[in-house]
């Protein structure tokens, strides 16, 4: 299998591992929203890391694989490419990407469906597709110009220049630039931490913003309203208040669900 989802106290690993620069060929793409959709689903999965191993993210599609598909036949492979990335930006818990090398086309599309990005040192991001031809079509036109701005976004699309990590940060591209050998730790202890959160709270958080996002701000106050309210019937929340009144705040330990 070319991606992996590996599990320990809580994180989900879903690790690319299609040597040597883990090109996301159309296997790989179903293979990533087939273990999104099951991190999605497993209560003992409470946080996600997406990692391409220590020397590469991924340095996008297969363009062998995509040169010898016609119009009709992206046509029909378009929504799947798309629903794969989709599947990703759509885990109900939060999700980290630990950025080594590259992380071009398909690879940096894949990295803004996280909600934290931290990247080596000598990382590259870019969006090269109009060097091709073409432009994004993993969602890179949507979530880059929603992260960073269109006027960033499309220096970036139109030039497809590839940014190092310091840019990156600069841009807001990125969230975090550390030591090549040290992105995976970092991610892992991103997401530990959250893992030991108030699963519910998380998962109303980032649906609250994400979803707020996309719609006007009336709209958006009225998601915010319902999953505030809702929390309230929450065992999480009991928890959290009788910590917080008790022994002070940050000090609550939450409900941990069984494996599933």
């Amino acid at each position: 299998m070319t991606v992996h989802l590996e599990v320990s106290e809580g994180v989900g690993t879903l690790r690319l591992d299609r040597p040597p620069m883990n090109a996301l060929d159309i296997s790989t793409q179903d293979r990533i929203r087939e273990l999104a959709e099951e991190a999605t689903r497993r209560e003992d999965v409470r946080a996600v890391v997406l990692w391409g191993g220590e020397k590469v993210f991924a340095a996008g599609a297969d363009i062998k694989e995509m040169r010898d598909m016609d119009h009709a036949a992206m046509v029909a492979r378009s929504r799947g490419l798309q629903d794969s990335f989709t599947a990703v930006a759509r885990i109900p818990k939060p999700v980290v990407a630990a950025v080594t090398g590259y992380a071009l086309g398909g690879g940096c599309e894949l990295a803004l469906c996280a909600d934290f990005r931290i990247a080596a040192d000598n990382a590259k991001l870019g969006q090269p597709e109009i060097l091709l031809g073409l432009i994004p079509g993993a969602g890179g036109t949507q979530r880059l110009a929603r992260l960073v701005g269109p006027s960033k976004a499309k220096d970036l699309i139109f030039t497809g220049r590839q940014v190092k990590a310091d840019e990156a940060l600069a841009l807001g591209l990125v969230d975090r630039v550390v030591p090549a050998a040290e992105v995976y730790e970092r991610a892992l202890e991103w997401a530990t931490r959250l893992a030991a959160g108030p699963a519910l709270a998380l998962r109303a958080a980032k649906e609250a913003v994400d979803t707020g996002l996309e719609t006007d701000i009336d709209t958006g106050l009225a998601i915010e309203r319902n999953w505030f309210a809702g929390l309230f019937a929450t065992e999480d929340r009991e928890i959290g208040m009788r910590s917080f009144v008790e022994d002070g705040p940050g000090k609550a330990k939450f409900v941990r669900p069984s494996a599933g």
